[in-house]
């Protein structure tokens, strides 16, 4: 039987449409004469969508009991035996109840698939597995129901629902999307302008993709090397001389003519040593192509322009970008050079844009870094001209009627020695000295074409010839090496100087310095190993590359050891002698860094206890005033009562009396206070999280008000919360107190529970002044009082404390205003999971999750 196929319509936020988006698709296939049913789909009371179900057929639903509350879920075996076409099925993503068939929505939906059923299917882009830590950090909501990535992207189809944060804000003010008591929390917290517009484009980028892999897939199936200009992808070719930086504004001024483009920065490094680029102008390019919005690649090869164009047409270029050239015009007789080569060959798929700059013409300037090696091709050319040469030169001389005199016959080939000198060294220069004195003596010296010398003369000549051309071979050669090995260790130094300076200071990470080892040699992968002792098992300190894991030294192609017990080891090649000296310093570099890292570690663990140290005198020093006054009042009373001179009553004993203990009790509050923001800011509260019900808690915070002054809305059908119990009642104390402190006379604060998803929400609110936006925050900060408040109305630590228990239980505490007036604190907490609240709250709970206050 063949698999079934799978439409997703994927939403960028709750409440775009995309269940009504797909009930007007099954109403579409209806009318063409598809068999399609209704599976599970929830309207959640939106009107709209309630109506676009009426005449599609609904497979009943199978009825389920968890803890006493009956649930309905979809009947997988009903649709299964129903056996349409077409099965729609709403919200991906969410989790059945207890006793259901499968844990997961996805799972009944594969089930349908492999049966050879289509599947209409709804998720929004925030319930995407992969994306739980980035709509975290967005919203500060942690999406607990969520769906595997490979699940929608094995999807058949994939269909953006996508709607403008300004009308789905209408949407939801219009009461489209939820009900009326729901909407002014969720415009002031998850329906935040900034958040949607971030969640839109979160599922814009990520359907991108998937529609750039639908792409890469078609081409390779295809066998497709020519571009496709479907998306702008413009590849910058850098040579790491000062021109890049002009090359790399350059291409980010064209990319930002057309939305969507890409630039991708790639450097070509041969593969035969130390680069031949300055490190440092590499890593101001690298940086400023990332701040750009680029990505910069480093790809080895020795032919550069065929490793950029396979690199280009790898990535799906539609452009490159490269550079004048800044060799002198004499250096154009080698060939025509990169750039040309490159137009040359790009041929009609990729467009080759040449910028002029300020380097043109004035010469590469760059240290060679391939020590004293010549180079295979240099080698190569050095003795064709020290054989090939001479007889080229015999051969046009001998068919010249011209008698140059055996003087300038031996002065040509002596040029011919010294040019194989410089291109290929000593051996072709010596080889090149000895072809020259045979052809002189057997063609230009009397007698013709015979091997010997009649006059004694000329047998000096010939002598003197090989000895000056030995001589001069040996000079030039000499020369050249100490020229390459001057480059060389130019190079060397530059590198030296660059990796000191940035590790000096302290802008080079350990795997940031392991990468520019692994990018300086053309290795695979580095990794820094160290031990403990002698005997001790090697650890991975920091490693980066794709090569092979590398778990002992042995096991790397190349290996330096720092000490006793600490090792660099690369994977790739085996280097060659003269690079090892470079490669110890980067590993004593390395060295420096894991210490250097490690100090730090220790540093911001003392920063710490000193913090804590500075915030315990600071809290002495801000409640010394505090502290005194309820103990003078004790004070005052207790020596009245004890005084002999005077005859109290009982109402007045029991005044004082009552003055002692409320004193004693304000101190008790502020003692507390005290102690539990030490605890805080010196990270030692460590919660003892047990399940428990919220009514068993909350009533028991609020004793510490008067009678008649909060109000009190705790369901018992809540779920249970996963929290400290000591810890939650003393958050909870807090924020009911400074709500009924600054709550106006006659209007009771309002303390009430309710599930949102998988959290449960404790909102606090007060019909007080309220706070100002911008103040928000600054109310949790430790001795903070809004407005006038009086001196004795506390030192401002209550809110902060309170912030700190909720934030050490995994909650949030935040303050929003109060319709009407007022300030409203929202204290949300992780509901326990396998305790379901009541049907009530469940069909809210794929779109509602995300309503949680940051």
């Amino acid at each position: 039987m063949a698999r079934g196929k799978l439409r997703i319509y994927l939403g960028a936020a709750p409440g775009v449409g995309k269940t009504y988006a797909m009930l007007s698709e099954a109403h579409r296939r209806v009318e063409r004469g598809t068999d399609c049913v209704v599976g599970f789909v929830e309207h959640h009371d939106r009107p709209r969508t309630e109506v676009m179900l009426h005449g599609l057929e609904h497979v009943p639903r199978k009825d389920l009991e968890y803890r006493g509350t009956a649930f309905t879920e979809m009947d997988v075996d009903a649709v299964l035996d129903r056996a349409p076409a077409v099965a729609l099925v709403d919200e991906l993503a969410h989790t059945n109840v207890p006793g259901s068939r499968n844990a997961k929505r996805w799972q009944d939906v594969e089930e349908l698939l492999a049966a050879g059923i289509d599947v209409v299917s709804t998720v929004n882009i925030q319930h995407l597995e992969s994306l739980g830590d980035v709509v975290e950090s967005i919203t500060g909501v942690r999406q607990r129901e969520t769906v595997p990535d490979e699940v929608v992207r094995r999807a058949d189809q994939i269909e953006l629902v996508d709607m403008s944060p300004q009308a789905l804000r209408r949407r939801m003010a219009h009461g489209n999307i939820y009900k009326p008591d729901r909407i002014d929390a969720s415009l002031s917290n998850y329906f935040r302008p900034g958040n949607l517009t971030a969640l839109r484009e979160l599922a814009l980028l990520w359907v991108a993709d998937r529609v750039d892999e639908y792409l890469q897939q078609y081409r390779g199936e295809h066998n497709i090397r020519s571009t496709w200009q479907a998306r702008e992808r413009i590849v910058v070719g850098l040579t790491g001389g000062p021109e890049g930086r002009t090359l790399i504004r350059r291409a980010s001024r064209m990319a930002a003519k057309g939305s969507g483009s890409e630039i991708l920065a790639v450097y070509i490094a041969r593969s035969d040593g130390l680069t031949a680029a300055s490190p440092k102008e590499l890593a101001v390019q690298r940086t400023l192509v990332e701040d750009l919005g680029g990505t910069f690649h480093h790809v080895i090869g020795d032919d550069i322009p065929a490793a950029l164009l396979d690199f280009a047409r790898g990535v799906n270029a539609t452009q490159i970008v490269l550079g004048s050239s800044r060799r002198k015009t004499w250096q154009y007789v080698f060939g025509p050079g990169v750039g040309a080569t490159v137009a040359r060959d790009s041929g009609p798929d990729l467009d080759v844009h040449i910028v002029t700059h300020g380097e043109v013409a004035k010469g590469r300037g760059l240290p060679v870094a391939r020590g004293a090696r010549l180079g295979r091709s240099r080698i190569i050319w050095g003795w064709l001209v020290g054989v090939g040469g001479p007889a080229l030169l015999t051969l046009l001389l001998t068919h010249v009627d011209a008698d140059l005199g055996l003087a300038n016959d031996m002065l040509l080939f002596l040029t011919l020695t010294v040019a194989a000198a410089l291109l290929g060294g000593l051996l072709p220069a010596l080889a090149s000295a000895a072809v020259g004195s045979l052809l002189l003596n057997y063609y230009f010296t009397p007698p013709l074409h015979l091997w010997t010398v009649s006059n004694n003369k000329n047998i000096v000549a010939i002598a003197v010839f090989v000895g000056v051309a030995v001589s001069v071979a040996s000079v030039v050669d000499l020369a050249a090496r100490r020229t390459h090995q001057a480059a060389r260790l130019r190079a060397e130094s530059e590198i030296l100087s660059f990796l000191a300076g940035s590790v000096l200071r302290g802008e080079t990470s350990l795997e940031a310095l392991l990468e520019r080892v692994r990018e300086t040699f053309a290795m695979e992968s580095v990794a820094l190993l160290e031990r403990a002792g002698d005997t001790a098992p090697w650890t991975c300190a920091g490693s980066v590359g794709d090569g092979r894991p590398l778990l002992r030294p042995e096991d790397a192609d190349v290996d330096m050891p720092v000490g006793d017990h600490l090792a660099l080891a690369l994977s790739g090649r085996v280097l060659p002698a003269e690079d090892r000296r470079v490669l110890a310093a980067f590993a004593a570099q390395a060295a420096v860094v894991l210490d250097r890292q490690r100090l730090q570690s220790e540093a911001d663990q003392a920063r710490t206890l000193a913090e804590g140290n500075r915030i315990r005198t600071a809290l002495l020093a801000a409640v010394s005033h505090d502290l005194r006054t309820p103990l003078a009042g004790i004070k005052a009373a207790v020596t009245s009562l004890r005084s002999d001179d005077v005859e109290w009553s009982e109402e007045d004993e029991a005044e004082l009396l009552a003055g002692i203990e409320d004193g004693a009790d304000r101190l008790e509050h502020l003692v507390g206070n005290l102690l539990d923001m030490s605890r805080l800011q010196t990270g030692t509260v460590t919660p003892l999280i047990r399940e428990i019900d919220l009514d068993e808690v909350v009533p028991m915070a609020l004793g510490g008000v008067p009678d008649g002054s909060a109000e009190l809305d705790v369901p018992e059908t809540l779920p249970m919360v996963a929290v400290d119990k000591g810890l939650l009642e003393r958050a909870v104390a807090n924020i009911v107190e400074n709500a009924v402190k600054y709550a106006p006379e006659g209007e009771p604060v309002k303390v009430s529970a309710s599930t949102l998803g998988e959290r449960v929400e404790v909102r606090v609110v007060d019909r007080g002044p309220g706070v100002p936006d911008a103040a928000k925050d600054r109310i949790f900060a430790p001795f903070q009082r809004y407005g006038d408040a009086p001196r004795g109305a506390g030192v401002g630590l209550g809110l902060a404390v309170a912030r700190g228990f909720v934030e050490a239980m995994g909650g949030t505490l935040a303050a929003e205003d109060t319709p009407g007036g007022g300030l409203t604190m929202v204290l949300t907490l992780r509901a326990v999971a396998g305790r379901p609240p009541d049907r009530a709250d469940l069909p809210d709970l794929p779109d509602l999750s995300a309503q949680v206050t940051q």
